[in-house]
């Protein structure tokens, strides 16, 4: 998978959130700075990051990198 398409993944995990994005922010230790990056920019949070938007979010680890298609 390529990155344009692990950044769709990222993109569609934060806004079909029912947070906010300053609220994902705060709730995975991130500025809501860097949620708008994540938004906007091909900047891809660190793995212990990625992993704590996953726990927030409820979506399977391995979906975002495109390992598996179940969210």
């Amino acid at each position: 998978m390529e990155l344009a398409q692990i950044q769709v993944r990222l993109r569609e995990c934060i806004s079909q959130s029912q947070y906010s994005q300053r609220q994902i922010a705060k709730a995975i230790g991130v500025s809501a700075q860097t949620i708008s990056k994540y938004m906007k920019q091909n900047i891809f949070p660190a793995p212990d990051t990625l992993s704590k938007l996953c726990i927030l979010r409820d979506v399977r680890a391995d979906y975002i990198p495109g390992l598996t298609n179940e969210y």
